[in-house]
């Protein structure tokens, strides 16, 4: 129950739709309940033959707790004055009356809790997805993406379904099985004592049914976000599974996971179905009871018999009390569904950021001096990847990361905008310790072009002004000319409004590369992050974006990781890296002047490989 009232507080302020529903299903209730009631006094009137014991009868329930005492005084006086026919034309209009409030009352109790249904999906969803957005890069390096997406889309649309249902049924089933119950006791008090044992029972036999839905629902939940996972997997990925013929077999896998996902929604949907039919046939063979037993009554003529026009209405309200009880199993047993994937929802939202703003932290207002690793390390769990990293990056200076694979280049790149803190060790900006700024502020003096380019699906114009959403035509312009992409970007069939894809896929490496250029370009900061910004084009394409880099670099404080070292040969200082500590540093010169040196090694495998 915990996580039940914890999933409903997304539904606050939960007053302002509460009282509206409250009153209208109050009402809605009461006149549904009032139609089956009045069946009574009309078949009293349709049957002229019971029209002397029918007003006895009435006398006497009326005189105790008949909901429609009053009413069937009425329907005497006007028996005696106006005679059977304009009495019943007179009911029969009542009636009407009474089945249109009871539908526009519940029209809108229905509109309001739906009102609550979308109000608390809003709240759920928007909480989950600025939740996700504050973590830290590293949770993203350790969580399937397929898990959260299915969170953020399928488990928060049924965390809200069965949270926003379940209230709905809690209030709406239990008020309207009490109004029945109250006016089956205003007909016969004996009857309805004994025919009420029925709930208890079918009650007992569902929670037995319903027992182990939790535990389904949690591995129900759990193989859908494997099969989002998978799928997006393939989608990403699909020119590689056709290139090595695998088609059949990814198709095979996804398969197996689909077969085992749907397997447990039959075992879970047969257990949750069982219920209504149970509750159904139980209450089918108590109506079936009264039936016989009343009808035995009336025909012996014994003293405590109903009236025909009573043992109808008896019998229809007796017939209408099984569905909020049968409302209210298949809420029991649609609960733990809702509970498991609220579950999975809750842990989503209560995974705190590593990466946090402590309390006093200044903006970094200007970048003026030099960035400072100051004895750094950093490990990934166990795995250390930098070991008493030392290094001085002076403002306009460039200066290149070179070494080996898993040497920790990629890791000081992700420590430099505070993707990650370091394990030990301080760095510093103009003198001030990282820890002591917001990180904000710090990735306002960073701008950053990956080896992958990233691009959203939307246009050339609104990736170029990702950077700087309240830019100018004229600035995304310009950027783009810097970065050697407004050629290309006129000849394409929109120009600045072409859409580039899912990903950037209509446009190709070069041309992406050049407008992830553009971006960082427009957004002018002092200090750029390059990443191997070339190593993935082609030679007419990376000369293109490497003049197109050269261009972005002028007047800058740039950091690059090259996997092309004749790249960077005018780096300022080039900082050869090797199984996380730094090996050597200086110009191509004084590098290339250490014949004993991992620089020159480096220099020579490539120069022998080209």
């Amino acid at each position: 129950m915990k996580t039940y009232f914890r999933l409903l507080s997304f539904a606050k302020p939960i007053e302002k739709f509460a009282i509206p529903y409250i009153i209208t299903t109050l009402l809605a209730v009461l006149f549904g309940v009032l139609n089956l009631t009045l069946l009574s006094p009309l078949f009293g009137v349709m049957m002229s033959d019971e029209k002397t014991k029918q007003t006895s009868i009435t006398k006497t329930a009326a005189s105790n707790f008949d909901i429609t005492g009053k009413f069937q005084e009425f329907v005497n006086h006007s028996m005696t004055a106006n005679g059977p026919e304009k009495t019943l034309t007179y009911m029969c209009l009542v009636i009407v009356v009474s089945v249109l409030l009871s539908n526009i009352f519940k029209y809108f109790s229905q509109r309001t809790m739906e009102d609550l249904r979308v109000h608390t999906l809003l709240n759920l969803r928007k909480t989950v997805f600025n939740n996700v957005m504050n973590l830290h890069v590293g949770y993203f390096n350790n969580e399937r993406k397929g898990d959260i997406i299915a969170k953020v889309s399928s488990d928060v649309q049924v965390v809200q379904f069965t949270v926003t249902n379940t209230l709905q049924v809690v209030f709406k089933e239990p008020l309207t099985l009490i109004f029945y119950i109250v006016a089956l006791l205003s007909i016969s008090v004996k009857l309805t004592l004994f025919s009420l044992m029925v709930i208890p029972v079918s009650a007992f036999i569902i929670s037995k049914i319903v027992k182990r839905l939790k535990q389904q629902a949690k591995e129900s939940h759990e193989s859908f976000a494997k099969m989002i996972g998978f799928l997006d997997e393939a989608l990403g990925a699909v020119k590689i599974i056709k290139a090595f013929n695998a088609t059949e077999r990814i198709k095979d896998k996804f398969h197996a996971e689909n077969v085992f996902y749907s397997n447990l929604n039959r075992k879970m949907v047969r257990r949750q179905q069982l219920g209504s039919p149970v509750s159904e046939f139980l209450g089918v063979l108590m109506v079936t009871f009264i039936v016989w037993y009343g009808a035995s009554l009336i025909m012996n003529k014994a003293s405590d018999a109903l009236t025909v026009g009573q043992f109808i209405a008896y019998i229809a309200i007796f017939s209408q009390v099984m569905r909020p009880a049968k409302a209210l199993t298949d809420a029991f047993s649609g609960i733990h569904s809702g509970i498991a994937a609220g579950e999975r929802v809750l842990d989503l939202i209560d995974t705190k950021p590593e990466m946090i703003n402590k309390i006093g932290a200044e903006p970094l207002q200007t970048f003026n001096n030099a960035l400072v690793f100051d004895n750094v390390s950093f490990s990934y769990g166990s795995k250390e990847v930098l070991k008493g990293i030392n290094l001085t990056i002076q403002k306009g200076k460039t200066v290149a990361l070179v070494g080996p694979s898993g040497g920790g280049k990629s890791t000081m790149m992700d420590l430099i905008p505070r993707f990650h803190d370091p394990l030990s060790g301080t760095i510093k900006i103009d003198g001030h310790d990282y820890r002591d700024l917001t990180i904000e502020s710090i990735r306002e003096q960073m701008g950053t072009v990956n080896q992958e380019s990233l691009l959203f699906n939307d246009t050339i114009f609104n990736n170029i002004a990702f950077a700087k959403p309240e830019a100018s035509e004229e600035e995304v312009i310009a950027a783009a000319k810097i970065a050697n992409a407004h050629e290309f970007i006129l000849h394409t069939e929109s120009g600045y409004q072409t859409f580039v894809g899912d990903r950037g896929n209509r446009l190709s490496g070069g041309q992406k590369q050049r407008i992830c250029i553009a971006r960082a370009v427009l957004a002018n900061p002092p200090i750029m992050l390059l990443d191997e910004a070339t190593s993935a084009l082609d030679t007419e394409s990376e000369k293109l974006v490497q003049e197109a880099l050269n261009n972005l670099m002028k007047n800058r404080t740039s950091i690059v990781i090259a996997h092309r070292l004749s790249t960077i040969q005018h780096a300022d200082m080039i900082v050869v890296i090797d199984k996380g500590q730094v090996r050597e540093t200086g110009s191509h010169q004084e590098l290339m002047s250490n014949t004993s040196g991992l620089y020159k090694r480096l220099i020579d495998m490539q120069a022998f490989t080209d």
